[in-house]
């Protein structure tokens, strides 16, 4: 195991961490991208979630679990966490630079600006997330003319952890979050998961909307940035053979493991067993 970060190896893994199992999306689409990557994942599951607690306890949590990657030896870190992310992208730039820091806001308002037509945008996340506003100032850097409504769906987060992600309590949920925003915002043509726990909820929530929105999910388009930046730097592992997955946790590693393959479906369900998640301490 490495003691210090390795920005400039390229053979060492990429970072990913998450309050809990939701980041397992962006870990998910990092894979489907970079197969030649290895992946180490860190779930912060004792101290979910991060959407609820304040900016400055979230900043502290994230730079904790940011330390614990660093000093295995990671080479760029993934924060697949919407709220820390929205509050803690240029602290954890600063505390590990000269490393690479990539949040998943930016590149989901990117995607955002890029699919709506109207400029009418509806972002939902976590409380924190939209208490910062950071979805807002950043589709707006990009697109003046971008009218945002956020929404705060903190049962998501629960539905998503207690795999409840499908059928009428989950619809009914959706429904309760966004059917008055939709009735005020008629020219809405784009919604924001903003919140990596809320993909795994896509049909429950495209039941509740319908088709005339676009639903923008960050983890893709965070995992082509992730490519960019490894091109760029010269970080692409030489070796064309497929990576391996490792994953952390703080708390219930069986949970986790159990939990988790709602967010990694069968990609990666063969490498995410109770017996593989190493529980350790922030």
């Amino acid at each position: 195991m490495a003691t210090s970060s390795a920005p400039g190896d390229r053979r060492a893994p990429i970072g990913v961490f998450d309050s809990g199992v939701g980041g397992l999306t962006v870990l998910r689409a990092l894979r489907e991208q970079l197969p030649a990557e290895s992946l180490l994942y860190l779930g912060d599951t004792a101290r979910l979630p991060y959407g609820t607690k304040s900016a400055g306890t979230v900043v502290r949590y994230a730079e904790q679990a940011a330390r614990v990657l660093v000093e295995r030896g990671v080479k760029l870190l993934v924060i697949a966490c919407n709220t820390a992310s929205a509050v803690a992208l240029e602290h954890l730039s600063e505390v590990f630079w000269p490393l690479p820091v990539i949040g998943v806001v930016e590149p989901g308002a990117e995607a955002a600006c890029a699919a709506s037509r109207t400029g009418e945008i509806l972002v939902i996340a976590t409380e924190g997330t939209v208490r910062g506003g950071a979805y807002e100032r950043a589709i707006q850097a990009r697109r003046a003319d971008a009218r945002v409504v956020q929404t705060a769906c903190p049962l998501f987060v629960a539905l998503a952890e207690e795999g409840w992600v499908r059928g009428a309590i989950a619809e009914a949920i959706a429904h309760r979050y966004l059917d008055g925003v939709l009735r005020e915002r008629p020219e809405a043509d784009c919604l924001v998961l903003g919140c990596t726990h809320f993909p795994v909820l896509r049909a429950a929530i495209s039941a509740a909307v319908g088709p005339r929105l676009t639903l923008v999910d960050s983890a893709e388009t965070t995992a082509r940035v992730v490519a960019a930046q490894l091109e760029r730097r010269g970080l692409l592992h030489p070796d064309p053979a497929a990576g391996r997955c490792s994953f952390l946790a703080t708390d219930a590693p069986a949970r986790f493991a159990r939990v988790g393959a709602v967010f990694t479906g069968e990609a990666l369900a063969a490498e995410l067993t109770a017996e593989a998640v190493e529980l350790v301490d922030l």
